[in-house]
């Protein structure tokens, strides 16, 4: 597995909206390795965006998260998960929908 070779620096973009999000979502992809899947992107959460039009989701991938600032509530599971919190889930594995009061930035890992 490979992936391009960075010093550190501050990620300034682009940031996009990922294929299929609900409006409000955006994603600054930090690194990416086609060939494994491997992917590494900030995402940032709008204040007041809901995600509950797309329902429940579930990958095909490893994802982790870490929550960087704001707040993400799971829908499902009654609960606000804020700054500091960190998730890991399975492929397969069933998480939100969600809704972020104050907005919310993350760092997303996703891996097969």
């Amino acid at each position: 597995m490979s992936g391009p070779e960075l010093e550190f620096h501050r990620p300034r973009g682009p940031w996009s909206a990922p294929a299929g999000a609900v409006p409000g979502i955006e994603e600054c992809v930090l690194a990416e390795d086609p060939e494994s899947g491997r992917r590494t992107a900030l995402v940032r959460w709008a204040p007041g965006t809901d995600s509950s039009a797309a329902g429940v989701a579930r990958h095909d991938v490893w994802e982790e998260v870490y929550l960087i600032e704001g707040d993400l509530y799971d829908q499902t599971l009654d609960r606000t998960f804020r700054a500091g919190m960190y998730a890991c889930r399975p492929p397969g594995m069933p998480h939100g929908p969600w809704n972020s009061s104050e907005g919310v930035t993350m760092l997303v890992i996703t891996y097969p």
